[in-house]
């Protein structure tokens, strides 16, 4: 067994400098930390569905096309139709594009409103990027 003194003339082991640790720990945080902001997931992007207006579509019509094709209750429905007949236009919807591209051809595949004559087809509705 070894005796003390000779116990003591072994080399310690030494502990790493900490001021040279903690340059090294800095030096890689930046790194880490793109890297981790790079791993994170990313949003899609979000595109608005826009509902034109026209003269051939009575609210009615409006109110139950957005009750069947986004679940709008009829008291939303009848604000959104007021807005279109107003300003022209308005966002029914605001989500990814696969989804606005959905909805958007679901409004032109609504058909007629059978309740004027003059009513040949759907609704006009776009797509645009959310800003």
């Amino acid at each position: 067994m070894p005796t003390a003194a000779s116990a003591s003339s072994e080399p310690a082991p030494t502990e790493p400098d900490s001021a040279a640790t903690v340059a090294v720990e800095e030096a890689a945080a930046p790194a880490e930390k793109e890297k981790a902001a790079d791993d994170r997931p990313r949003r899609q992007p979000r595109y608005h569905v826009i509902l034109w207006n026209d003269d051939d579509h009575t609210y009615q019509y409006v109110i139950v096309m957005l009750r069947q094709l986004f679940g709008h209750p009829p008291e939303r429905g009848w604000k959104l139709a007021k807005e279109v007949d107003d300003q022209g236009r308005v966002i029914v919807l605001t989500t990814t594009m696969e989804h606005a591209e959905l909805k958007r051809d679901q409004i032109h595949a609504f058909g007629a409103d059978r309740l004027i004559a003059r009513s040949k087809g759907s609704m006009s509705a776009s797509i645009e990027p959310e800003r």
